[in-house]
């Protein structure tokens, strides 16, 4: 039998509101609530585990400066904090948001989880593994999609982020082998080697040990500027404060590998959108230096770097996530993280009262970490395992097709993802251009989270190294990353929930809902009857979705509190959130930019004119999608569907 966790200990009156958020859970869920009831329930619980679930790894090295002397983001993500100028620095540890599982097993566990058990292999296969691909060359292999609420654009933006924010430091000394079990069937690789993540000692008690972080956490768009000094520089042209660009496309080295801040194990999905922002901050530092034209290249450069960051900020917080958590109450909770309860046109007009429920957590007098040095956890990243999103082959249209069917370009072929990953795939996006490819990234359906959908491609891979040249083995990374979660100490899943004071399951009928029989045989199959074993990325994918959602609610609890963090941790996006600090001109520019179709109407204006000017929709959504109803109800007093649920037992 697994071993079980006892939460954190907490003050008395947040255990009373545990108990009574749990009761809540049973009787009338958040989701189901009025949008206002639904939002305060959330803000409680957000405010709960800012509490008792941010935990630091690492010694206090604080130093505090002063934040007039560094008035634009540095390049390695020092001189952020103004009280700890390390905090969120390139090469810092990865924090927690809860007890990692070896400490669960040192309080005295009778058999905690092996590593090993089940084996990895056995749970891709069986739990993960989307259904064989198509042999018919003009027809997209099977894969379980989003519909019409997230494109592939939305799951390359999510995957442009993560290369913004987080990657483990791997190697040490020698390496790692898997091999699946014998007599199981249908593995594309049958054994593995990959490199350990590296533990480095933190200094203290309890975490002994922790992992290092190669890119820098805060939201600096260092996916496009990279994420060091040495890597900025050689990204610049060294006049106007521009960044090098190819042209239409990215520019590209001798060796094929792009000239843009990060390249590990990318794919043209993220080129794509490196390339929108090289080109969007190439166009602020050209404006700034129409406004300020004794401005030299380092303050142009500076400037339009922090106009850029604010903006992919935005985009994320009140496009991509409202479209991924397409229901009421998250439509008003992401916006109000931003622009607060009171809305954007008081905020604009009045100014920030002060409150972050009523004016948003951008634009706060002050950060506020919470006493906790600022960083992306363990926790966080392994809730964005989201390979599902990615279907094995894009589908290319014509987009100089005369007529459309069924609203969009017809198709010209199918292009399988082997073929746009790595070198390989800048290759294909140079033949075939990027106003076609975003046409057809943008008109095709994400996959879903869930079970049995992970990319085929992606299980026979060879991983690439920090600078885009690809390792000589192979890798099962549906494997791979049920391992990687195990070795770095996250809590499977049932401990995971209860660390989030959330419900955890007793039965596999509790996961699923009663009526799911055969995935229940699946995972008795795997783990037995045994649910303290279930893996946390099994375990999220197996949840019923909450009506709108395209993510479970385990990872929502995790986002409700890391989301927030991003924004009120942060000074470029709290005290010097300010024109006086941005530029009037590029605060300007931040405040006029809603989403990702702006980005594209400046630089595809006649994609966008052709596709989604007069849809009403989000460029996150398939650009053959319905626009939403509208109701003439203030969206704080609606209801929000009640179909579907998560987890109450």
């Amino acid at each position: 039998m697994g071993n079980v966790v006892a939460r954190p200990q907490m003050s008395w009156s947040d255990k009373l509101l545990v108990q009574f958020l749990l009761l809540v859970d049973r009787i009338w869920p958040w989701y189901r609530m009025p949008v206002i009831l639904g939002v305060l329930y959330l803000d409680a619980r957000k405010h709960l585990m800012q509490r008792n679930n941010l935990k630091p790894v690492g010694k206090d090295q604080k130093f505090s400066f002063d934040p007039k002397a560094f008035t634009y983001r540095s390049l390695d993500g020092t001189h952020n904090d103004p009280d700890d100028a390390q905090a969120g620095a390139y090469g810092s540890f990865f924090g927690r948001n809860m007890v990692p599982q070896n400490e669960i097993n040192a309080k005295g566990a009778t058999s905690p989880p092996d590593i090993q058990d089940p084996n990895p292999f056995l749970v891709a296969q069986t739990l993960l593994a989307r259904p064989p691909r198509t042999t018919v060359p003009s027809k997209l292999s099977p894969y379980t999609n989003t519909g019409t609420q997230f494109n592939v654009l939305a799951a390359s933006w999510i995957q442009f982020m993560i290369h913004d924010w987080f990657d483990h430091l791997e190697g040490g000394p020698g390496s790692t082998a898997l091999e699946a079990p014998p007599g199981l069937n249908g593995c594309p690789l049958r054994r593995m080697t990959f490199h350990p993540t590296v533990k480095e000692s933190t200094g203290m008690t309890n975490p002994r040990e922790g992992h290092i972080n190669i890119r820098t956490p805060w939201w600096d768009g260092s996916a496009v500027y990279g994420q060091t000094p040495e890597k900025a520089t050689s990204l610049r042209t060294g006049k106007g404060g521009k960044l090098i660009d190819g042209g239409d496309t990215l520019a590209h080295g001798p060796d094929g590998v792009a000239r843009v801040g990060d390249v590990r194990n990318s794919w043209i999905g993220v080129s794509l959108l490196q390339d929108l922002f090289v080109k969007e901050h190439n166009d602020v530092a050209q404006m700034l230096s129409e406004w300020y034209p004794t401005w030299d290249d380092d303050q142009l450069y500076n400037k339009a770097r922090l106009v850029v960051a604010a903006e992919i900020g935005k985009i994320h917080t009140i496009d991509w996530t409202c479209e991924l958590l397409k229901m009421p109450t998250l439509n008003v909770a992401m916006k109000a993280n931003w622009y607060g309860l009171f809305g954007k046109w008081v905020k604009e007009h009045l100014g920030h009262t002060g409150i972050s429920e009523l004016s948003g957590l951008v634009g706060l007098p002050k950060p506020d970490n919470h006493g906790v040095p600022y960083s992306l956890t363990e926790e966080f990243c392994s809730v964005y395992r989201m390979h599902s999103l990615l279907p094995d082959e894009i589908e290319v249209l014509d987009v100089r097709a005369s007529i459309l069917v069924d609203g969009k370009p017809p198709p010209k072929k199918l292009v399988p993802m082997e073929d746009l990953h790595g070198i390989q795939g800048e290759r294909t996006l140079l033949e075939e251009g990027p106003l076609v490819m975003l046409t057809s990234l943008g008109f095709q359906s994400c996959g879903l989270l869930c079970l049995n959908n992970y990319p085929n491609f992606m299980r026979d891979i060879a991983p690439e190294n920090v600078d885009g040249t690809p390792r000589g083995d192979h890798v099962d990374m549906a494997a791979l990353e049920i391992w990687r979660d195990r070795e770095r100490n996250v809590p499977r899943y049932n401990n995971f929930r209860r660390q989030l004071h959330a419900a955890p399951i007793k039965t596999w009928a509790d996961l699923t809902g009663p009526d799911d029989t055969e995935t229940q045989s699946k995972l008795r199959s795997v783990y037995g009857d045994d649910v303290e074993k279930l893996d946390l990325l099994v375990g999220m994918q197996a949840e019923r979705f909450i009506p709108g959602f395209a993510i479970s609610e385990t990872a929502f609890y995790i986002f409700i509190i890391m989301a927030s963090r991003r924004l009120e941790a942060d000074r470029f996006f709290t005290s010097d959130f300010r024109p006086e600090v941005y530029t009037p001109e590029g605060f300007e520019r931040v405040r006029s930019t809603e989403g990702i179709a702006d980005l594209l109407k400046r630089h595809y204006p006649d994609l966008y004119s052709a596709f989604l000017a007069s849809k009403g929709i989000s460029g996150f959504n398939t650009w053959d999608a319905v626009p939403p109803k509208t109701s003439w109800l203030p969206q704080l007093i609606q209801f929000p569907s009640s179909d579907g649920g998560p987890i109450t037992t």
